[in-house]
């Protein structure tokens, strides 16, 4: 193998499923916090208005721009391990990860640019 080739880990598709997993793991992680928020609207208002006004420092909206981020990643991920399913992969393949990446990003920068 020459010392330029990199292998498994040069090539796109390797890095659109470690982003895949990585937002899925994220994703799983966050779960257990949302279903704790949840409950908090099973304890009344006063609960959940506390824990919302909580939530409206800078840093929180950050780390809701990460989630909303990790979501997008996520299902444009699945979206193109769908494809790759269904449809036989050409030298387009590279294109089709750069977009997914592209609309992920810019689906949360939309979001982000709606909380400011």
């Amino acid at each position: 193998m020459p010392a330029t080739d990199k292998g498994h880990r040069g090539h796109p598709g390797y890095w659109a499923f470690l982003a895949h997993r990585l937002s899925g793991i994220a994703l799983a992680l966050f779960l257990p916090a949302h279903f704790l928020v949840l409950g908090l609207a099973l304890e009344g208002e006063t609960a959940m208005d506390g824990f919302l006004s909580w939530t409206d420092q800078p840093l929180l909206k950050i780390a809701e721009w990460l989630l909303v981020l990790a979501l997008a990643v996520h299902s444009t991920g699945g979206i193109r391990l769908l494809i790759a399913e269904l449809w036989l992969w050409s030298d387009r393949q590279r294109s089709w990860i750069a977009l997914g990446a592209g609309a992920s990003v810019g689906l949360s920068l939309l979001f982000i640019f709606n909380l400011i």
